[in-house]
């Protein structure tokens, strides 16, 4: 059965509305040399909102004649689409939310690059310049509230969870809404969507009107995983350490749904920062919470850290089962604490500049099976390193799961090989396997094929 195409001329709306002829013209080369295959597909992804694929060569596959080009306008620029998916239009029309994605996407692969990554102005080799670029990224993506009070929570969580999961992400985020705090997530389905969508209703009868549902993503991602519709401020950054470097820095309090080894990475790099001895004495509200019937995988992460990284760790969490309320009073709580510590050191509320971030949790890993068989996963060194090196561990796996290139390099030379302390490989192992079992390693529906393999 064919599926429905459309093809259309869309103008920005808010992202790139106004530029410069010299600009669309960088624009336009850009989209005709290294980086028109990922603008391509991560468009494809953005216009495919609500689709059940977490693959982004399947969905290039159901749509292979999709086309995206920039139109150059004397006012600006539009996109010519051809055989985009018909569920982005409603009359012909394309949905709103989506055009402010379909831009956000343009401006964050090509914009971005050029004015950015290829700037000798940003010295990507050091941690200062660095965080110096992420800043520049979220600020020329407009989603940084320089006046407003802390109240942006961040929700980690899986993709593919259970309904109940799903449905108890959503009484959270109600509980967060009702107390006025914002919403940021990866922007995909699942726990990423819940607690967005229960914040609205939560926002709705507190009347207020600028709630923010922030999006970070990155193009590995974005490619296999479009923003749900809820997102009404999407950024994306060029890669998984740039992104999860965005979300700590942004948020005010973070609140971890059950998930898969994508969470897991999450966690390990907050708490590897966290254990920073530079970083000890900041507050920085991090509740772990699902249903009653999350409990076990709960413990399992408990049992994990505990083991790996030590009781130092686990004092940086709590954990908060079946009880949405607490967990929103907890980040209500939680937030009112960084507000006065932010105050009395001058930081700024909307970016986290004293936050100590290594260069280790900064430098993008490139899961090669070289690099995942020599990462350094054994106990003799500070816990802080060792959650660097976890880290990469599951950011490789995350990678041999849904990423493109992950997925061909897997195909072409096998699963990754994972090497260390025999201890940790078999807590690693056992979490894994968990994961597997519980099916957080793929959307329902879909068969998982383990993409690594634990030597001991």
């Amino acid at each position: 059965m064919s599926l429905a195409v459309v093809d259309a001329t869309v103008s920005p709306s808010r992202h790139l509305a106004l530029l410069s002829r010299a600009e669309v013209a960088r624009l336009l080369d850009a989209s005709r040399g290294d980086l028109r295959a990922l603008f391509r597909q991560c468009s494809l992804a953005v216009l495919s909102t609500g689709s059940d694929i977490d693959d982004g060569r399947a969905l290039l596959a159901r749509y292979p004649d999709f086309d995206i080009r920039i139109v150059p306008q004397e006012r600006g620029l539009q996109l010519e689409l051809k055989n985009a998916p018909a569920q982005a239009f409603v009359d012909g029309r394309i949905i709103q939310g989506i055009r402010e994605h379909l831009f956000a996407v343009l401006r964050d692969i090509l914009y971005v690059s050029e004015r950015v990554m290829d700037n000798p102005s940003f010295d990507l080799t050091t941690s200062a310049g660095t965080t110096d670029a992420v800043f520049h990224i979220l600020r020329n993506a407009g989603v940084l509230r320089a006046t407003t009070r802390p109240r942006l929570i961040i929700c980690w969580g899986g993709h593919s969870i259970s309904r109940e999961e799903y449905d108890y992400s959503k009484l959270v985020g109600y509980e967060m809404g009702l107390r006025g705090l914002d919403i940021g997530t990866g922007c995909g389905p699942g726990a990423m969507k819940g607690p967005m969508k229960g914040a609205t209703i939560g926002h709705a009868k507190q009347r207020i009107a600028d709630g923010q549902y922030l999006g970070i993503s990155e193009p590995g991602i974005i490619a296999a995983e479009a923003p749900n519709p809820i997102v009404n401020a999407l950024v994306i950054l060029p890669d998984i350490e740039k992104r999860l470097e965005a979300f700590v820095r942004m948020a005010h309090g973070i609140v971890v749904f059950p998930g898969g080894v994508g969470t897991a990475e999450e966690i390990l790099y907050l708490l590897g920062i966290l254990l920073h001895p530079e970083n000890r004495h900041m507050p920085y509200p991090l509740v772990f919470t699902g249903p009653a019937s999350a409990r076990d995988y709960f413990a399992q992460i408990d049992d994990f850290v505990a083991a790996t990284l030590g009781d130092e760790a686990r004092e940086r969490y709590r954990i908060v089962v079946d009880d949405p309320a607490e967990v929103a009073r907890q980040m209500s709580e939680g937030v009112q604490r960084v507000a006065e510590f932010r105050r009395r050191r001058n930081d700024a509320y909307a970016f986290n500049w004293l936050l100590k971030i290594d260069e280790a949790f900064q430098r993008p890993f490139v899961p090669t099976h070289e690099n995942m068989a020599g990462l350094d996963l054994h106990r003799d060194q500070p816990p802080h390193r060792l959650a660097a090196q976890l880290r990469r561990a599951f950011s490789g796996i995350v990678a041999g799961n849904v990423k493109a290139d992950g997925i061909k390099a897997v195909e072409e030379h096998g699963p990754f090989e994972i090497r260390g302390d025999a201890g940790i490989m078999a807590r690693l192992d056992a979490l894994l396997g968990a994961f597997a079992a519980s099916h957080r390693m793929k959307l329902p529906g879909s068969d998982y094929v383990p993409c690594y393999r634990i030597v001991r």
